[in-house]
């Protein structure tokens, strides 16, 4: 074989290959890793076999972790707020009102913590699963629209049932912090309710389901004329799906919480270095945006989850009470910010940093 024709036929691997990795944003490695949840596939396996049943006890590192990762997580979204540019004009209530408005009805509910703690415990613990497999969702289109994937909006509304599939099953699975919660204030009183074996046959189809769908509707967009998926948004959906279905409710739900908080931190830190190197006036460099940006959320999470609850037991609150609702609306909060600061309407400055040319830029 002469190296003309050897040449020809590694072209369409290499293309093929580049089409399968997508167009990434800083590097595959870390797209795929901390982004895509690949990083989860490694960590939580050795973190089993190494610790058993104590995996996710660390008592001694648990708050730090909590102020590092999860804590700035949930900051992250009102930095990006405040700093995405026109933001403040496009959305003067959420910038300007919101804040003044979570503050008042925080302080009401105090006022009538019997009645409300569990309420806003219902809401939020409903809304974080939905929360994580619409971010799931939105990766997906992200890089499939980024890497020239152009999903008809069938192809789309599928996506986005099979993402929240894992949702669903969480509804199902827990009855007493989710959804039977809503219509049976105290389901635990019923020992072995009659639904139980119909309820549990559904958790675990969905549960099926959510796992292999993903790859099913990849396959059909690699046969329809929108472009080859990249496998990172194949594996944001399913590494979603794992942390509900693979693990128990509780483990699930710890798991979901540490790399959804990764994932949100870095995908948030890399538009808003982006939308900052992008400004005319911008006289620094990447790093300095890097550290900026979850310096700031940092400092904020410390503020919303340590002081503000502390404020509140200072007012006569008590400690336990005052941790629990504050948690409750800094989370129902941060959910509705992002369901604004995400959205890619035409001239919106998420849609120019999808399209930038090259993944290199963040580095450059």
């Amino acid at each position: 074989m002469d190296r003309s024709t050897a040449g020809s036929e590694m072209v369409p691997s290499e293309s093929l290959q580049r089409r399968l990795v997508g167009r990434t944003f800083v590097h595959p490695l870390f797209d795929y890793l901390l982004i895509g949840g690949g990083l989860s596939l490694l960590v939580i396996p050795i973190a089993y076999i190494y610790s058993g049943e104590h995996a996710l006890v660390s008592l001694e590192f648990l708050p730090w972790f909590i102020l590092l990762s999860n804590s700035a997580h949930f900051a992250a979204s009102t930095v990006r707020l405040y700093s995405k540019p026109g933001s403040r004009e496009a959305l003067p209530f959420l910038t300007m009102a919101f804040p003044l408005l979570t503050i008042a009805v925080l302080t009401v509910c105090f006022l009538f913590a019997d009645r409300t703690g569990p309420l806003l415990q219902a809401v939020y613990l409903s809304w974080s699963p939905f929360h994580y497999a619409a971010q799931a969702y939105g990766l997906a289109v992200m890089y499939s629209y980024r890497s020239g994937c152009q999903l008809s909006l069938m192809q789309k509304r599928m996506l986005w049932w099979i993402a929240i599939l894992p949702f669903l099953r969480v509804l199902l699975q827990s009855a007493d912090k989710h959804f039977l919660w809503w219509f049976l204030p105290d389901p635990t009183a019923v020992a072995v309710p009659p639904w139980s074996l119909p309820l549990q046959a559904g958790i675990v189809m969905l549960g099926l389901l959510a796992l292999l769908l993903p790859i099913l509707l990849y396959l059909l967009v690699w046969r329809s004329k929108a472009g080859t998926m990249p496998l990172i948004s194949l594996l944001v959906v399913v590494t979603n799906g794992m942390w509900f279905i693979v693990f128990t409710h509780y483990d699930g739900f710890v798991w979901a919480t540490v790399f959804h908080g990764l994932q949100y931190l870095c995908i948030a830190t890399i538009f808003h270095v982006r939308e900052q190197r992008a400004r005319p006036e911008n006289p620094h460099g990447t790093l300095y945006h890097v550290f900026w940006f979850y310096g700031t959320s940092l400092v904020l999470g410390y503020g919303l989850f340590n002081i503000w609850p502390q404020a509140y037991v200072w007012l006569g609150f008590g400690p336990a009470e005052s941790v629990l609702l504050v948690i409750a609306v800094v989370n129902i909060h941060h959910f509705i910010v992002d369901g604004y600061i995400w959205k890619m309407k035409p001239g919106d400055s998420n849609r120019q940093v999808i399209a930038t040319a090259s993944s290199s830029s963040f580095t450059s």
